[in-house]
């Protein structure tokens, strides 16, 4: 790994809903929607989306965690989707569409499980966090029709619908780790 960049993969639902806050975050180098720790090499996304190859959708952030804590990107996730769910967010079930933190190093566990026990001792949520945190065990990379979709399709109605409320969630609640200030 290179020491100025570390590398995370999350689940929160739909991957464009991610993708399109990360992708807003200062220190963030690189977003990629894909499917992780699946059971199917090479999956394809109508495949993902029945449900039945094992993956979930996510993002893999790349980002320089001398500008972003790891901790702030997970307080972010926490905070766009909701973590108590299994296998949904919003109207979106199944799966491909749970609450996950596929990390890359033990470090990551460790702040991850520690911080998601600090949340739950919080009673944010009515629920309890069911986030599942495992290694990383696979990443395939989605089409390419996949990727910045956000920012290519805003007008699509499933954008304007549930992706611009997370994004506009993120940017106001977060306004001091977005990487361009509001003039």
């Amino acid at each position: 790994m290179n020491s100025n960049h570390e590398t995370i993969t999350l689940a929160g639902g739909c991957f464009w809903c991610l993708e399109a806050v990360f992708d807003e975050m200062k220190g963030v180098l690189s977003v990629d929607s894909g499917y992780a720790n699946g059971h199917v090499p090479n999956p394809t996304y109508r495949a993902v989306c029945n449900g039945d190859t094992g993956h979930a959708e996510v993002v893999q952030v790349k980002f320089d965690p001398s500008v972003i804590s790891f901790r702030d990107v997970l307080n972010v996730f926490f905070a766009i989707h909701d973590p108590t769910t299994l296998n949904r967010q919003g109207a979106d079930t199944g799966p491909q569409y749970r609450s996950g933190i596929y990390y890359h190093t033990p470090e990551q566990k460790e702040t991850a499980e520690a911080l998601i026990k600090e949340l739950d001792a919080q009673k944010i949520w009515n629920g309890p966090i069911i986030t599942e945190v495992q290694a990383l065990k696979n990443f395939y990379i989605a089409e390419d029709y996949h990727q910045e979709y956000f920012v290519r399709n805003q007008n699509q109605p499933y954008c304007q619908a549930v992706v611009a409320p997370k994004v506009s969630k993120f940017r106001k609640h977060y306004l001091e780790l977005l990487k361009k200030q509001p003039a």
